[in-house]
């Protein structure tokens, strides 16, 4: 019998491979996960905060800028544009029911307050309650509808009965049918990614 050479290596147990291979496929799922789960920083953070028939308000943090309100409200007509489904941005369907889909008609406010979200709120301005109307919309940081094939979307107050407010400025108004501005892409935030 030849004696063992110290330089040669003793293999892996294969209970020791499969615990590595657990390890490090654990990791990989994780980071996957992270991945696939990462928020969209091209638009800012909003939430749904309540919804009325056709009307949904939503809110943004007060830092957000006019060009991040504007980078949400085109991501709205995006949607309405490629897919008319806002529920995956949030949103409950405003046309139940209606053969032209659920989303046939929106209008979205957006408000960096989330005191004009609450749904009490929501519905004193409904009904038109004079001490909530005149405050709601100076306080609006911008708005998105769509009715039928017919949208429009801004910054500021929605236009009432055709008037424009001083405060309002109107990025686009037309129809979904028409094609999208080609835009430059926004910038990405900080990435998730260790590679």
């Amino acid at each position: 019998m030849l004696p063992s050479d110290p330089k040669t290596k003793k293999p892996l147990d294969i209970v020791v491979k499969f615990a590595l291979s657990v390890f490090v496929g654990s990791f990989a799922l994780i980071w996957g996960g992270m991945y696939l789960s990462r928020p969209d920083r091209s638009i800012p953070p909003y939430t749904v905060g309540a919804q009325s028939g056709l009307l949904v308000v939503t809110d943004v943090p007060r830092s957000s800028t006019d060009e991040e309100v504007e980078s949400l409200v085109k991501r709205f007509r995006k949607v309405g544009h490629e897919t008319h489904d806002f529920a995956r941005m949030k949103i409950y369907p405003t046309t139940p029911g209606d053969p032209g889909g659920p989303y046939k008609q929106i209008m979205i406010y957006v408000f960096d307050d989330h005191g004009w979200t609450d749904p009490d709120v929501l519905a004193k301005y409904l009904v038109g309650d004079a001490s909530v109307v005149k405050d709601y919309e100076k306080s609006m940081r911008g708005y998105y509808r769509l009715l039928d094939q017919e949208e429009d979307g801004g910054l500021g107050p929605m236009p009432q009965d055709g008037r424009i407010s001083s405060d309002t400025r109107v990025l686009f108004k037309g129809r979904v049918t028409d094609p999208l501005p080609v835009e430059a892409e926004p910038e990405q935030g900080i990435a998730i990614s260790p590679l």
